[in-house]
């Protein structure tokens, strides 16, 4: 028997049925892309999300038969406000990538609050005070999770599981509860949160039904993307670590029953996660965030023409053994960790006359490993333990000029996902415990089996590295100085 999972990411629905042996019976993937209407705001069509999402969910039922359980993984933070009578959404989804907020943060900073433009608080607080300014109507809140839950139950439940609520900024540093003085501050009925449930069911144990769907099966697993993507890893023990390369780079430690020993944001720029939570129970773990990694590859494609495909990038750079010491910075949208400056900018450093395109490709590729490299750094001294192995997933690492760069950058062993986006695999897997196929999340360590194991090679020049990154560093002064 199989698990649906139904996960909804930035750019698109995918819907995949997991059997019990960890393979796909089916997987099929559409667009929903998020709209701009101007810098910095980022909205979506929630209505168009949950249709094509019980679309997919169906036939995927149609072509595999019933299921026994349902998974639901998904961006994390983005906001849905919905009327609670009518199930009507009051206007677009904001996701979670939208700024329009960022001087309301920087105002409640002021004030002893500390917020980020990309957590859910500050964007439900805008979508209030646009649609019930005096907050009389009877309205429901919700992440990405919330929205289709409630969809896939037919209206039933208003939940979110624990690690979707810990992104909020709505919940207390511990994830007991709901913070009444972040609430308190902006004027947020407590009445419109979800209940917070378990992001994994315990055997026999269901967070409810997806009534919409033929067969009514129980929904079994909750939780953000990146979480299930470090599952879908089989990052379940302490000291596992993966990192997503898709349009950012996220990189995903699991630390255990313990916080890591520092409070929201570690020395390091690594951030407090909820890895999962079982039976009331908190896995800990933390990340590391790359704010752009295969967007500078759309760069070299889409922009500057080097190469016409993402996949050609590692043809290119085969062209040649090394850079010829030129050196591409990484941040056309600041750096993340551990930086943590807004203010750098993307920087190509070292070029002469005998610098090619296969050099300048090559360097992007690099530039991108040596950030992951980064990430791996910083969560180690923030985590204290020792990362001896990679594990990665997302679309370059299906580059193997890369992959091989991340190795050397690294110093470690990197392991290739045997499925290219985890996220789904994970969610699946999760949601197979509470029906029988695994006794308990530790026994998810067993289903690892890498496509691809690639040593370091040769030694690249970390601290060269770190001098080309000081140099990008604070191009914007203005944006270098804000900190959250």
């Amino acid at each position: 028997m199989s698990v649906l999972v139904v996960d909804i990411g930035t750019s698109g629905v995918r819907v995949a049925v997991v059997k019990a042996d960890a393979s796909f019976a089916f997987d099929r993937h559409v667009e929903t892309l998020p709209s701009s209407p101007a810098p910095g705001l980022v909205e979506f069509d929630s209505r168009a999300v949950a249709s094509t999402a019980l679309r997919l969910a169906r036939s995927a039922i149609d072509a595999t038969g019933p299921v026994e359980a349902v998974g639901i993984s998904n961006q994390r933070a983005s906001v849905v406000v919905w009327d609670r009578a009518t199930g009507e959404p009051v206007g677009p989804g904001i996701g979670w990538q939208d700024l329009r907020t960022v001087g309301r943060c920087l105002e409640l900073r002021s004030r002893g609050l500390r917020l980020a433009p990309n957590q859910s608080a500050t964007k439900l607080e805008s979508i209030l005070d646009a649609v019930d300014p005096e907050r009389s109507r009877d309205l429901c809140f919700g992440t990405v999770d919330t929205w289709i839950a409630r969809v896939l139950s037919g209206g039933r439940l208003h939940v979110t599981d624990a690690t979707n609520a810990a992104v909020t900024g709505l919940l207390t540093p511990d994830a007991a509860a709901w913070d009444a003085s972040v609430l308190d501050a902006l004027r947020i009925p407590p009445s419109i949160l979800p209940s917070i449930v378990d992001s994994v069911s315990t055997s026999g144990s269901a967070i409810g039904e997806a009534a919409a769907l033929p067969g009514a099966p129980p929904i079994t697993a909750m939780l953000g993307d990146q979480q299930a993507s470090l599952v879908g890893q089989a990052c379940v023990r302490p000291g596992d670590a993966k990192i997503t390369f898709g349009t950012g780079g996220m990189l995903d430690l699991t630390v255990g029953p313990r916080p890591a020993a520092f409070g929201t944001r570690g020395p390091a720029g690594t951030f407090q996660i909820v890895a999962w939570q079982q039976a009331g129970v908190i896995a800990w773990g933390i990340e590391a965030i790359m704010l752009a990694a295969g967007t500078n590859v759309e760069w070299l494609r889409d922009d500057l023409g080097l190469i016409s495909s993402a996949a050609e990038s590692h043809d290119v750079a085969s062209g040649c053994d090394t850079t010829g010491d030129v050196w591409y910075v990484p941040a056309p949208l600041g750096l993340g960790t551990p930086h943590w400056d807004y203010g750098a900018r993307a920087a190509l450093i070292g070029v002469t006359r005998g610098t090619g395109r296969a050099e300048v490709v090559r360097a992007v590729l690099e530039g991108v490993a040596h950030r992951g490299a980064d990430l791996v750094e910083a969560a180690e001294a923030d985590a204290g333990v020792s990362v001896p192995v990679l594990r990665i997933d997302g679309g370059m690492s299906e580059n193997p000029t890369f992959v091989q760069a991340l190795a050397d950058a690294a110093q470690r062993p990197v392991e290739v996902s045997p499925v290219r986006e985890a996220t789904a695999l994970g969610a699946g897997l999760l949601a197979g415990i509470s029906v029988g196929h695994r006794a308990g999340i530790e026994e998810i360590a067993s289903t690892w089996s890498p496509r691809l194991r690639v040593e370091p090679s040769r030694i690249l020049d970390r601290d060269r590295w770190r001098e080309a990154c000081d140099r990008s560093g604070g191009w914007i002064s203005a944006l270098s100085g804000i900190e959250f």
